[in-house]
Parts: C-alpha cells; structure tokens; sequence
C-alpha cells in the first residue's frame, strides 16, 4: 500500500498493493504539471480523501487540485467503463520519496502519437533531481 497527501495535507489518497510502473506523460497538461502517474479504478486500488477542486479537461477527465495549497494529486475519469468504473490516477510525486524510488518509469507519449514508449530503465528515483 502507498499514500501520498498534498503539502498542506487536507488531500490524501491511497493506492492499494505498489504500481507496475509510474506514467511520464509528454502531453500539454501533464508537462506542466510535472506529475508521475500511477492507474487504477475509484474505491478499487485507489481510495481518495479531502476536498478538492476539479479542472475539467476536454471530457474525458478532470484534474483534482487541493484548493488550499494547489498540490495536483490526482486525475478522474468522466465517464465509466463497460463494467462501470471509473478510472483515476494519482500523483505519485505525493508519495514519500522512498516508498517509490524503485518503481520503473513508463513513457507515454501523450503529444503526439498516443503511443506507449518502451522502458529505458529509469525509476522514480532518477525523477527526484
């Protein structure tokens, strides 16, 4: 199990069992948020806490800010799936640093080509600096 909250510590979250991997996204909004993402569904593998302030995306997902210190800690799907979940992912950025520091880097190429990009052996870890 990891947690991360956000500085002030009004938004917590949970993420149940350790990440395959943790998602460097290329895309406009993830880019400028400099965030390391972790997936899986509402009340599944992530549990949420706290009040926080949406910023809707297009429709397909909304980014959850704390709206007392801005920390992003996590993005929520709009819609639900064929099995009606929700997907979510969470800043792993809001983790401490150790408890993440081994989970391997998965590009994604969210500019461009939507493409899965292959590992290149950098963990959390090699984010920090």
């Amino acid at each position: 199990m990891l947690e991360g909250s956000c500085l002030c510590g009004q938004v917590h979250w949970r993420f149940d069992g350790t990440p395959d991997g943790a998602t460097a996204c290329n895309c406009t909004a993830c880019r400028r948020y400099g965030v390391l993402w972790a997936y899986d569904y509402v009340d599944e593998g992530i549990h949420t806490r706290g009040t926080t302030q949406a910023y809707a995306r297009g429709q397909a997902l909304e980014f959850h800010f704390c709206p007392r210190c801005g920390c992003l800690a996590f993005w929520r799907g709009l819609r639900l799936d064929e099995q009606g979940r929700r997907r979510i992912a969470v800043n792993l950025r809001l983790a401490e640093p150790d408890l993440v520091a081994d989970i391997p880097i998965d590009h994604f190429d969210g500019l461009d080509t939507f493409d899965d990009l292959p590992r290149d052996g950098r963990c959390v870890r090699d984010y920090w600096f």
